[in-house]
């Protein structure tokens, strides 16, 4: 192999890749050897817009400066400490920034490395938290059809896209799962929230009739659902939901980890919608993708119940070696501070009317049966190639990448979300060039 860092490697088949169709990708890769704000390089010294924030996490663009140079400093400093028992100063600075931007009431961390380590630890807090307060019978979980929680048993159990469950068995037991607000027949080609489906939140009530709520432990939603194709959710929706589980002592989990730190021209999806939820899940836009980090962000009432007994005692038996890991402390800092010094939560609140525009100018365009926006969030809607689900997609993603733009697609859908950082003219260029793949593809 060759010594130089931008080279492709002789020998691709050691790293089993994830959600990847890898023996088709190994036969001709795409590999990024650099990034600076809105463009990736690639191997062969071409500029790709970025027009997915990575994997809906570089919210303030790449290689920032602030950021870079905090994780420099970091290494030099101080490489790792051990959060069990320990700790370091930056962890306990940054759980009270992450509590400046959280709802009243949120005050309360708990680190992990990930969206879906953050889902398991949220789910295991709900179901200790109800023993806790004596209600040990509550132990069913609730999801969503179409959700996605990232790729553990816990986050698999709850979430609701069939690919990511059918090979691993029964999966937890205890769990239910409420329709998704999907309704192409009345919202198709809705500019921001639906006026349609508020009524499905009632779907919880049914469920709470069938098992009683004396044995429901949470329910967990994303309160707009990325990684399934963007479904944002009616109006009236995610407030119905927390009125039927506060009437039923039902604790409610909004899974942030994409809405989550200014992708939708607010701190969080929950001040958007209006709607507190008892705990939020957090990752990817924590640490602007640059070190693996997560939270789970909680109610005061929830962390105190377990603060009661002896002293000398552990309240609650979870956490990861990794938890509050210093560097990716000091990048989550950096991050906040960014976002903070260049007003990057209000840049996409002042943007979002006009990516909203552009993206529906895309309503004619070749195949095009749906658009869907909020915040700085858009899906484009394929027509499915008779036979061939997800095809058209996935060739509208190669054809896009030959022309410099990086897409998301999931099933025979192209999912947006640019870094906070984009322009109006790098909007028009994502539109535009959207527009040609769509032109060239069959």
């Amino acid at each position: 192999m060759s010594e130089t860092n931008n080279a492709i490697p002789n020998d691709l088949s050691a790293f089993w890749m994830p959600f990847s169709n890898n023996r088709q990708y190994k036969k001709n890769p795409r590999m990024f050897v650099g990034a600076k704000d809105m463009h990736f390089t690639t191997s062969d010294g071409k500029q790709v817009l970025d027009g997915t924030a990575g994997l809906w996490c570089v919210n303030a663009g790449h290689c920032r400066p602030l950021i870079t140079e905090a994780i420099q400093k970091q290494a030099a400093e101080l490489d790792y400490a051990p959060a069990f028992q320990l700790g370091h100063p930056k962890a306990f600075e940054l759980a009270n920034r992450i509590v400046e931007l959280s709802p009243d009431g949120m005050d309360h961390v708990f680190y992990t490395n990930s969206g879906s380590e953050s889902v398991e630890t949220a789910l295991k807090i709900a179901l200790a938290y109800q023993k806790t307060i004596g209600q040990g019978s509550r132990t069913r979980l609730i999801g969503r059809e179409r959700g996605y929680h990232g790729v553990n048993f816990g986050g698999i159990s709850v979430g609701g896209i069939v690919p990511n469950r059918k090979m691993f068995g029964t999966l937890l037991a205890g769990v239910d799962h409420m329709p998704h607000t999907h309704l192409p027949e009345l919202n198709s080609f809705t500019k921001g929230e639906p006026q349609h489906g508020a009524n499905l939140a009632d779907e919880l009530e049914r469920i709470v009739a069938l098992h009683d709520a004396s044995t429901i432990a949470a329910v967990i939603v994303e309160p707009v659902a990325g990684s399934t194709g963007v479904l944002i959710p009616p109006k009236g929706y995610l407030q119905r939901l927390r009125d039927i589980c506060t009437k039923h002592g039902i604790i409610l989990i909004f899974d942030e980890v994409i809405t989550g730190f200014g992708r939708m021209g607010s701190k969080f999806a929950a001040d958007y919608y209006g709607v507190t939820p008892d705990i939020i899940t957090t990752a990817k836009g924590l640490t602007n993708g640059v070190i693996p980090m997560g939270a789970a962000i909680v109610k005061n009432e929830i962390h105190d119940a377990f603060m009661t007994g002896p002293e000398e005692m552990i309240e609650f038996f979870h956490g990861y070696t990794y938890s509050g890991n210093p560097m990716a402390a000091a990048a989550a800092l950096a991050t906040l501070e960014t976002y903070k010094q260049e007003s990057l939560f209000e840049r996409a609140a002042e943007l979002a009317p006009y990516w909203q525009d552009a993206l529906h100018s895309l309503k004619d365009a070749q195949y095009v049966i749906d658009v869907r926006n909020i915040g700085l969030i858009g899906a484009i809607e394929l027509e499915p190639i008779a036979g061939k689900p997800t095809k058209r997609a996935f060739s509208a993603f190669n054809k896009a990448f030959d022309k410099g733009l990086l897409v998301r697609t999931t099933g025979d859908i192209i999912a947006l979300s640019p870094p906070l950082i984009v322009s109006k003219g790098q909007i028009d260029e994502i539109v535009d060039k959207i527009r040609e793949t769509l032109s060239e593809i069959d």
